[in-house]
């Protein structure tokens, strides 16, 4: 791309001067106009359906007096709100890009801050995600005590735990990286910050800064996977050993909707770990990044809701009073 080429020039003036860099460029998008612009309207549209469906699971939790009293439903309408602001830290950025004929231009320190939040939300996510099968042990292995265990003041402490380990959780790895100096080249071969990306990018020597990062974002990922398993473990042992058909079935139908959004999202970590670094790989690379960071978030309202009696219940009810409320003001 000509833009890019004209950076990498002066980026090379800057580097002759030795001065470091202040930007780099996103280039996980290509340049195909007409490719672009295809996403550009997809992810568009994809953003506008994201936050129209997770906002309105956040309001049907709260106005309905029933939903809002029901720890799962708190945490549901807790995980939609993680969720918008999921995909607002990186869809809108990449909307400009693509919009944009300079575009993938960014500054360092707006990198890191996407970096940050962005890893922060989703380490905030695997803490949610440990919560809910927290909830759904408690409340199928020991259905007399889940009141009391996960009474509504419990619940907001452990929603209030999981936002403040998410944010705590990446403090180390951005300040590490705030502090390294970059030379260049400024080209990240992605459509977002990605850490392990801007580290390549940094002047050696490094010392112990990727280590202690890896470390550092993967312990967190890997600590909430374990309770995440053995959560649903016993789980799926207690309902194969139950006697009653019925329950077991509707029990089964709940966890699985859990289990395929657990597995959405840690399967698209997982992918984005194991796929080699490289330029023939950088089209997977994108394909994956653009799942995870803009399809999960619109497809898991959906799984969590779409079967839901209660959100449906709850659906029908906003709407029955909604209209009595118009007709309402109509008469008068």
């Amino acid at each position: 791309m000509a833009w890019a080429d004209g950076s990498i020039i002066h980026l090379q003036m800057e580097m002759a001067n030795g001065s470091t860099i202040q930007e780099f460029i996103l280039v996980g998008f290509g340049d195909g106009q007409q490719k672009r612009f295809l996403l550009l309207v997809f992810f568009t549209t994809l953003y506008i359906l994201t936050l129209a469906e997770n906002l309105m699971i956040i309001t049907l939790v709260v106005l309905d007096t029933h939903l809002s009293r029901l720890p799962m439903y708190v945490l549901l309408s807790n995980f939609s709100w993680l969720e918008v602001c999921y995909v607002s830290v990186t869809v809108p950025r990449m909307l400009f890009d693509l919009a944009s004929p300079h575009g993938g231009i960014i500054p360092f320190h707006d990198c890191l801050a996407q970096f940050y939040l962005f890893f922060s939300l989703g380490s905030t996510e695997c803490f949610f995600l440990s919560v809910m099968a927290l909830d759904r042990y408690l409340a199928i292995c020991h259905p007399l005590r889940y009141p009391q265990i996960m009474s509504l003041d419990s619940c907001y402490a452990l929603v209030a735990t999981c936002w403040v380990l998410g944010f705590l959780w990446n403090v180390v790895p951005v300040t590490l990286i705030s502090k390294l100096s970059f030379c260049g080249p400024n080209i990240i071969d992605n459509l977002l910050c990605d850490p392990g990306l801007i580290m390549s990018l940094a002047c050696p020597p490094l010392g112990n800064v990727p280590f202690i990062c890896q470390l550092s974002m993967t312990s967190g990922v890997l600590v909430n996977i374990l309770f995440v398993v053995l959560s649903y473990g016993v789980v799926i042992l207690t309902l194969v050993k139950a006697s009653s058909r019925g329950n077991r079935r509707k029990a089964f139908s709940t966890i699985s909707f859990h289990l395929i959004v657990v597995t959405l999202f840690y399967g698209s970590v997982a992918a984005v770990n194991l796929i080699p670094r490289g330029e023939s790989q950088s089209d997977l690379n994108a394909a994956v990044t653009l799942f995870y960071t803009a399809v999960t978030p619109f497809l898991n309202p959906l799984i969590y809701c779409l079967r839901n009696d209660q959100v449906k219940e709850a659906l029908g009810r906003l709407l029955r009073n909604t209209e009595k409320w118009r007709s309402r003001i109509v008469t008068e």
